[in-house]
C-alpha cells in the first residue's frame, strides 16, 4: 500500500478557544514494536481534546501532541510483533494522543475489529466512550442486573453510552440533563426517567424512583457541590464513580454519610493508564460490549459529523448543546 511521507493533522498552536486549531503539515508516524498504522477515517471529539487545547491538560509522555484521543480507519502497516490484523482490516482504536491526523499509531491490543453492522463514522464515537462506561459503571461501580444507575450528563457521549450500556445489561437508568428538550432526548434512547436539573432536585427523584432506596451506582461529571448531593442520592453499600469535574475538583462533604450508607467514592482517568490496563479494557469491550452491539442493543448517538477542515466548528459544537457525539470526518470518502 503506498504510504506518504507526509499528512495533515490539527496543531493547537497556541492554549485558547477553538480558533488556536489549524491543519497543518506533519511527517506521518511510523508504527513501532506491536503497534499498527491507520488510515485515519474518522477521530472522536472528545473533553479531554478541549481541556488539551485550552492548556490544560498535559499530554502524557511519549504521546503525540496532536489532540484526538479515538479514531476508526484501516489499518496499512504493523509494527513487528503485531499480527492479529492484516493490511486492510476496519478496525476502531483507543489512542493516547494523534487521532485528528490522516494517518494514526496505536498499539495492536488497544484497537478492535469495527463491529459488524456500523459504519466508520459509527465506529469512530466507540472507544473513548465504551472504554470509559465499561471501566467505571460495570468495574469501578460494579453495576448489576436490576440494580439503578443514576448518570449525570445523561446526552453527553458518554451519557448516551451509560444509558444504552446499562439497559442493555438489565438495569435501571436515571439520568439529569439540562432541559425539557435534552431530557425527552434521553428518554428517547433508553432512560427510564429523566431530571431537569434546573427545575427538579435529582435527590428527591432518585428517592421517588426508588421507593426510597436511593441510586446504587452514581456516575458523575460534574463535582463540585453535586458531590454532597451524590452522597444524599446514593442508596446503602452505593457506589459513586467520579470521571470528571466540570463544576469544580474541591468539595466539603459528610463524612458521617459515607459511613451509614457504607459508600464507596472512587474513580478514574482514562487518557494516562498503560497500554497493557487499556489492553485489558479492549479484551473485556470485545467480549461483552461488542456482541450487545451486534444484537442491536447499543448504537453510538451521533450528534453531528463535521469535515476534517472545519475543525474549529468542531469544537465550538461541543462546547454548546449537543446530544451524543461529534465526529470529525478525515476521510472525505468514509
Amino acid at each position: 500500500m503506498n504510504i506518504p511521507q507526509t499528512m495533515e493533522a490539527v496543531a493547537i498552536t497556541e492554549p485558547g478557544g477553538p480558533e488556536v486549531l489549524a491543519l497543518e503539515e506533519r511527517a506521518v508516524p511510523q508504527p513501532g514494536e506491536g503497534e499498527l498504522l491507520v488510515k485515519v477515517a474518522a477521530a472522536g471529539i472528545n473533553r479531554p481534546d478541549v481541556l488539551q487545547r485550552l492548556g490544560r491538560y498535559p499530554v502524557p509522555k511519549g504521546a503525540s501532541d496532536i489532540p484526538g484521543l479515538e479514531i476508526s480507519g484501516h489499518v496499512v502497516a504493523a509494527g513487528e510483533g503485531a499480527e492479529r490484523f492484516s493490511i486492510g482490516d476496519a478496525v476502531v482504536a483507543l489512542l493516547p494522543g494523534g487521532g485528528y491526523a490522516e494517518y494514526a499509531t496505536v498499539a495492536e491490543t488497544n484497537a478492535l475489529p469495527l463491529p459488524q453492522g456500523l459504519s466508520l463514522i459509527e465506529g469512530a464515537a466507540l472507544p473513548e466512550t465504551t472504554f470509559t462506561v465499561w471501566h467505571n459503571v460495570f468495574e469501578r461501580g460494579s453495576l448489576r442486573p436490576g440494580e439503578t444507575l443514576l448518570v449525570h450528563g445523561g446526552t453527553s457521549g458518554i451519557g448516551t453510552t451509560a444509558i444504552q450500556l446499562a439497559k442493555a445489561f438489565n438495569a435501571h437508568v436515571l439520568v439529569t440533563a439540562g432541559s425539557d428538550e435534552r431530557c425527552e432526548a434521553a428518554r428517547r434512547i433508553g432512560a427510564d426517567r429523566a431530571i431537569n436539573y434546573n427545575s427538579e432536585d435529582f435527590v428527591e427523584v432518585v428517592r421517588e424512583f426508588t421507593g426510597g432506596d436511593g441510586a446504587d451506582v452514581i456516575l458523575d461529571m460534574v463535582g463540585g457541590s453535586y458531590t454532597q448531593r451524590n452522597l444524599q442520592a446514593a442508596a446503602v453499600d452505593g457506589r459513586i464513580v467520579q470521571i470528571a469535574f466540570l463544576k469544580g475538583q474541591r468539595a466539603e462533604v459528610d463524612l458521617a454519610l459515607i459511613m451509614q450508607k457504607r459508600l464507596i467514592l472512587t474513580g478514574s482517568t482514562l487518557r494516562p493508564q498503560s497500554v497493557d490496563a487499556k489492553a485489558e479494557l479492549a479484551r473485556m469491550l470485545e467480549e461483552t460490549v461488542w456482541p450487545a452491539i451486534a444484537a442491536g442493543r447499543y448504537t453510538p448517538v451521533i450528534h453531528a459529523v463535521v469535515p476534517f477542515a472545519d475543525v474549529v466548528e468542531a469544537h465550538q459544537m461541543i462546547d454548546a448543546e449537543h446530544v451524543g457525539k461529534i465526529v470529525l470526518k478525515v476521510d472525505p470518502r468514509a
